[in-house]
């Protein structure tokens, strides 16, 4: 693994405009804080997993990242450059170095192209003067590489399974021999075997290439076999960074403490004996955040202070920061 930092992210807000119905056309619009000031780094050949419930701004997140979506302020630092700070021109020699992976494998290839096509699209997007020869055996060293035989190459996405469609977003991301992969759930949709499969192919795949890779997920326990640090997200804002051992030895924030508890126990024995830190009530809405911390309207350590006051984000040693008045 490589020391080499590769991208910084520094106060990244994303808001959105807001209107409802029935608002009028001179009615002033609503911000939705999506992404709330967040910010970390990530080193060549690392993994960043972030986890949250849905609706905590981790996609959102990921596309702010690549601007899909236009950032409210902040930076994204990639290797010294601000792309925030790039126009579509500037920006667009980075983009082959940072690839994405969607969360509906079926959905993200196009049906009108068979598997050779959509594979080669973005070298030929980004080099279009390579030759067809070289397209072609690019294509077929990358099918090979994800475990898809080269002479299914002019097959159809839907002739495929979910987990062989999402083997093929893989092998699209990797065909210009990225530095960073952002994986937007990329396994929520396929069965737990299936899941297995392909997050053991990311870190195959990211041992050889050297690979940095954000991964986001629902499930801890994928996020704890593939990841070096976790980010924790509640409601845009970060409430816990650490690395991947300290955070599930000794989760800090009682969000954290909470998503860990859920995670299931192979032991039966201990699975029925745990102690399980329910999360009660609905999560409030990003358009009109709870005041102070954002996770007071369902902490069960709540207190007078978190109303009035934000937690600050502090770290607790050199490698474990978090967000919260009275954390463990």
């Amino acid at each position: 693994m490589s020391n080499q930092e590769i991208l910084e992210v520094k106060n990244l807000k994303v808001n959105f405009d807001v209107r409802s119905e029935g608002d009028m056309p001179w009615t002033k619009a609503k911000k939705l804080k999506a992404v709330n000031d967040v910010s970390f780094s990530l080193r060549a050949g690392e993994t960043l997993g972030v986890v949250g419930e849905s609706g905590c701004g981790k996609s959102t997140l990921a596309r702010a990242i690549v601007k899909m979506v236009p950032a409210e302020s902040g930076e994204v630092v990639w290797l010294g450059n601000d792309l925030l700070g790039m126009s579509s021109a500037e920006i667009r020699p980075y983009r082959k170095q940072i690839q994405m992976i969607f969360q509906d494998p079926l959905a993200s290839l196009n049906p009108r192209m068979n598997i050779g096509e959509i594979i080669a699209e973005p070298l030929r997007t980004h080099y279009p003067k390579t030759p067809e020869s070289d397209v072609q055996a690019r294509v077929s060293d990358v099918m090979n590489k994800v475990g898809l035989l080269d002479n299914l190459m002019n097959r159809y996405p839907h002739e495929f399974s979910g987990g062989q469609c999402q083997r093929i977003g893989i092998a699209r991301a990797l065909i210009l021999k990225p530095k960073l992969i952002i994986c937007d759930e990329p396994v929520s949709a396929l069965d737990v075997s299936i899941q297995a499969q392909v997050v053991n192919l990311l870190m195959d795949l990211q041992e050889e290439m050297d690979l940095a890779l954000i991964f986001i997920a629902h499930d801890l326990s994928v996020v704890k076999h593939i990841s070096t640090k976790i980010m924790v997200l509640y409601l845009g804002n970060m409430v816990e960074l650490a690395n991947s051992e300290d955070i599930y030895k000794a989760p800090s924030h009682p969000y954290t403490q909470a998503l860990i508890s859920a995670v299931p126990i192979p032991d039966p024995s201990v699975e029925k004996n745990k102690d399980l830190i329910l999360i009660e009530g609905e999560l409030p809405s990003p358009i009109n955040p709870p005041s102070g911390c954002v996770f007071r309207t369902r902490c069960h350590k709540t207190q007078e202070v978190c109303a009035n006051e934000k937690p600050e984000f502090k770290g607790l040693s050199k490698d474990h920061s978090v967000a919260c008045h009275f954390h463990d």
